[in-house]
């Protein structure tokens, strides 16, 4: 599935407090990936935003089918090839100053690992609502893409960007949260 684009800018929309309320009600934190719970819950508590989908990057290799693992890549001399799906959050902001201010922080977040962090709009969660971006971990060639098949060497760096990126958006969700 293709949904990320370029960075589109912000529109009003006067839906924005119904939508949010309607993604809370909806939000069960047992269905996130365990290991970014805290982040989602974080943004939840922000006035200004509210979490759409979100993966915590996953890695299928031979002798590891599991699509949904979230064990750490195995140190070893036998693979050579392991298929990447996406990490990412894709989350509404609001068109109001805290909801710029974030979207001012998300977007240096891509500064970490500029060939692997990205930070755009969600076409397919744009069309049901304005204001949607994704931040994601994904190798800039395949950044439309959800999946990509990559080099070992290159899914070890993909893991390591990812931790640093979900450190970096909990330190900021924690943050904003504390400041709010």
């Amino acid at each position: 599935m293709e949904t990320f684009t370029e960075l589109k800018a912000f529109e009003k929309n006067p839906h924005f407090s119904s939508q949010r309320k309607k993604a809370l009600n909806k939000l069960d934190l047992k269905n996130i990936d365990p290991p970014i719970q805290d982040i989602i819950s974080n943004l939840s508590q922000l006035e200004y935003c509210f979490t759409l989908q979100s993966c915590y990057g996953h890695f299928v290799y031979q002798g590891q089918n599991n699509p949904h693992c979230l064990d750490p890549l195995p140190i070893t001399d036998n693979l050579t090839s392991v298929e990447y799906r996406i990490a990412y959050v894709a989350l509404c902001i609001e068109n109001n100053p805290p909801g710029k201010v974030l979207f001012q922080h998300l977007q240096d977040i891509p500064a970490l690992d500029p060939e692997y962090i990205q930070f755009g709009s969600a076409e397919w969660f744009w069309r049901q609502q304005v204001n949607t971006y994704a931040l994601q971990v994904e190798p800039k060639i395949h950044m439309y893409n959800d999946t990509a098949n990559v080099s070992y060497p290159e899914a070890l760096h993909l893991e390591k960007t990812r931790n640093t990126f979900f450190l970096r958006l909990r330190q900021l969700s924690q943050s904003l949260l504390e400041h709010s």
